[in-house]
């Protein structure tokens, strides 16, 4: 049953809408938690060290927080299949052009594959840079993430690989939470012009509090 599901356009589509939906939620609480950066060092540090520790006793130390981990490598995965082979069977089932265009879609519609691999790449620098330190511009320092994160903005190509990607994660947002709600059945005709503003609110406040920290950064307002 689940295979037939699976392998048929709906099911993929589905798959795609509440793997999206669990990522998005991630982006919301890590947004906030990105912003503790404003109320200082002490501050940031200690929600580090608390993401660490949230479950105890019942978790053992980073349990919850691996287990966190697990669900969004899963979702991204998932995620990242469906949307490949659904773009694949798009393309078989039209191997040859329009004979005539088809109105122009959204520029965020027509990002959608690019955003995609924009953000793939990045999550994997992302971890490099300021969860193993691999990447890390300046010496990076375990147990400090507050003067790793203002080493990365610190530099050129920090601030413009953060900045492309969040700017991709607005666009994908934006799209993809309006694509979600019809395929899972939210959307009518009475909520539709809801939908599509919570979509945008969405995009623009994520886009926004994700570039507000480099930002900072750069301004001297988070040093």
């Amino acid at each position: 049953m689940a295979r037939t599901v699976w392998d048929s356009s709906v099911g993929k589509k589905t798959v795609m809408a509440v793997s999206g939906m669990i990522m998005l939620l991630y982006l919301v609480v890590h947004v906030i938690g990105n912003l503790k950066i404003f109320f200082g060092a002490e501050e940031f540090n200690h929600y580090a060290h608390w993401l660490r520790t949230v479950g105890e006793p019942f978790m053992h130390y980073e349990w919850t927080l691996w287990l966190v981990r697990v669900v969004l490598v899963v979702a991204v995965v998932a995620h990242a299949v469906s949307a490949y082979q659904l773009s694949r069977r798009d393309i078989r089932a039209r191997p040859s052009k329009y004979v005539h265009r088809k109105p122009r879609a959204s520029y965020a519609t027509r990002t959608m594959r690019w955003g995609g691999i924009i953000l793939a790449l990045f999550i994997v620098w992302h971890i490099l840079d300021l969860t193993t330190g691999t990447v890390h511009s300046g010496g990076f320092q375990e147990g400090h993430p507050y003067q790793n994160v203002v080493d990365t903005f610190s530099t050129w190509y920090g601030n413009v690989i953060y900045i492309v990607a969040m700017l991709a994660v607005g666009l994908h947002v934006r799209h993809g939470f309006w694509s979600a709600t019809q395929t899972l059945g939210v959307g009518s005709r009475t909520r539709d012009r809801a939908l599509k503003t919570v979509a945008d609110v969405l995009a623009l406040l994520l886009t926004v509090g994700f570039l507000a920290v480099p930002v900072g950064v750069m301004t001297g307002v988070v040093s």
